[in-house]
């Protein structure tokens, strides 16, 4: 599944003063790899390229989950809890080092039929081109309707 899919094309944010020229982190690439890794559904290979202390805060009631191993843990269980999960990808905005992606979650609900919830997400990015910190905003009300 390509996670661009009948989306518009990627936007980039303008970067800040200063923040480009020589070693500034070329996301778009990081960014792909990331998203390669989710489309996979391999737990291991996201947290390959999270940073060791990274932070994953899903902000719907949880407390934010510290370190590679932790978060792996914590998207291992996402993908038993949607074993079909998808991206739709609507937009990626790009900054000097972080991203903001505005997908939908997709899977298919006990009843067989399709269904989703549309996600932010907020992404720091270390200088060595790791996920420092992952922050995804879930519309609660989409949620709870197509997940019940």
């Amino acid at each position: 599944m390509d996670a661009t899919a009948g989306s518009p094309a990627r936007k980039r944010l303008t970067p800040v003063a200063g923040s480009a020229g020589p070693g500034a982190l070329d996301l778009e690439h990081v960014s792909a790899r990331y998203f390669a890794a989710w489309q996979a559904r391999d737990p291991d290979a996201i947290a390959a390229l999270h940073t060791e202390d990274t932070q994953f805060w899903s902000h719907l009631g949880s407390e934010p989950v510290h370190g590679r191993e932790a978060v792996r843990a914590t998207f291992a269980a996402l993908f038993q809890q949607f074993p079909n999960l998808g991206l739709m990808v609507y937009r990626v905005l790009f900054g000097a080092s972080h991203w903001v992606l505005d997908w939908k979650l997709t899977f298919d609900g006990l009843d067989g039929k399709p269904r989703g919830f549309d996600c932010l997400d907020v992404v720091e990015v270390s200088p060595d081109g790791l996920v420092a910190r992952k922050d995804t905003f879930i519309d609660s009300v989409q949620a709870q309707e197509q997940t019940q």
